[in-house]
């Protein structure tokens, strides 16, 4: 979960979080539950909420008190008018037309509490190769752009280029401000190349450090590029023929 979020969720009145497009297990639903619970708020409550009522089914299994299963699709259908405080939506709109999308993020974001966000990404089938935008209620314009790689294994940042948002995957090709982000992450990996034999963690602290001293506007901290990221704003990355 996007780490902007918690300090949202640990404030919410209501800490309400949607996992969205769960897929053919609800384990991920799970994993987010345990992990929010433990690290952000005791209290918070997670619905994963499927298009298939035969995964929704599958989840109940798994349902226990604080997490829940339901049916249902962008509209996010809650009962007694709930609005979450965040929704998570990971590898659900690329199965969509790009000319879906905004309109996707405005029925989503439109279900937030005020204060909520929508955190929408892919990732790989193990979490190795995640990318997301970070949302607003009530918006249809990203605030972000991050990436999430496992150090252990990558050879280029460039590498997350399959798992872009629908939004961005279709773009990454010359001239485009996303394909041009990629490009200057491998050039600054590869040019610390000397720092392979200290691991790459410490190579992809040096090589975040290097962009935000060329003037990049980094948007984390040391403490997440630690773990791998890298957030930046949406405006350096969002493709050329897109008005939002």
């Amino acid at each position: 979960m996007l780490h902007q979020v918690c300090p949202t969720i640990r404030a919410a009145y209501d800490p309400l979080v949607i996992d969205l497009g769960y897929g053919a297990a609800p384990i991920t639903t799970i994993e987010l539950f345990d992990r929010l619970r433990k690290h952000v708020r005791p209290d918070v409550e997670v619905i994963g909420i499927e298009i298939d009522p035969a995964r929704v089914e599958q989840g109940q299994e798994l349902a226990q008190l604080g997490v829940s299963f339901a049916f249902g699709g962008f509209e996010i259908p809650l009962p007694g008018a709930r609005s979450p405080i965040a929704i998570r939506a990971f590898n659900v709109l690329r199965q969509y037309d790009e000319e879906q999308v905004v309109k996707s993020w405005a029925t989503m974001t439109g279900r937030l509490a005020d204060d909520g966000y929508l955190v929408e990404g892919t990732c790989d089938e193990i979490g190795r190769r995640s990318t997301w935008l970070a949302l607003r209620a009530n918006s249809s314009v990203p605030e972000t752009f991050t990436i999430s790689a496992h150090l252990g294994s990558l050879e280029l940042p460039s590498d997350v280029a399959p798992r872009l948002p629908k939004v961005l995957i279709h773009h990454n090709v010359a001239g485009e401000p996303i394909h041009t982000f990629l490009q200057l992450l491998d050039r600054v990996w590869l040019s610390h190349a000397s720092l392979i034999p200290f691991g790459a963690r410490q190579r992809w602290v040096a090589t975040i450090q290097t962009l935000a001293d060329e003037g990049v506007p980094i948007q984390d901290t040391k403490a997440r590029w630690r773990l791998g990221e890298v957030t930046v704003p949406w405006n350096l990355v969002k493709p050329i023929s897109y008005l939002g």
